[in-house]
């Protein structure tokens, strides 16, 4: 069974088939009694764009749910971190026994370079796999 993770928001505008939401992102330590003396903790406002057949049921102010299923969040750490980092040892290691120190680094960065420029030519096909659910709060 799968892992929703949950966020309240706030509708704030509406196009044909889009719904965009603002949600607040806590930190984890932003429940301590002290995270206002400490400087830590940090809240940011992030907006959502939700595409959803039921669009015209929303409105601008509307306080909703936005859902998303955890392992989507793997994956998307898995695609933004790991993978780029793997392939930035892959790359540069073998190459610094081969070549000279600043000419591996630099091929190193051009092999993330065209990692990060696939990634966003599949960007289509990838938002179609990462989507968001909403649900309206009564």
């Amino acid at each position: 069974m799968a892992t929703i993770a949950q966020h309240p928001g706030k509708v704030t505008a509406v196009a044909e088939g889009i719904v965009t939401v603002t949600i607040v992102s806590t930190s984890a330590c932003s429940q301590c009694e002290a995270h206002a003396h400490c400087g830590f903790a940090e809240n940011k406002e992030k907006s959502i764009d939700i595409a959803t057949r039921q669009w015209q049921q929303y409105s601008v102010g509307d306080s909703v749910q936005v859902n998303i299923d955890t392992s989507l969040g793997l994956k998307a750490v898995l695609l933004a971190y790991l993978l780029p980092a793997i392939l930035l040892l892959a790359v540069l290691f073998p190459l610094l026994n081969v070549i000279s120190e600043p000419l591996a680094v630099l091929i190193a960065l051009a092999a993330l370079t065209l990692y990060y420029s696939i990634l966003y030519k599949c960007r289509n096909r990838l938002q179609k796999k990462f989507t968001f659910g909403i649900v309206r709060c009564d």
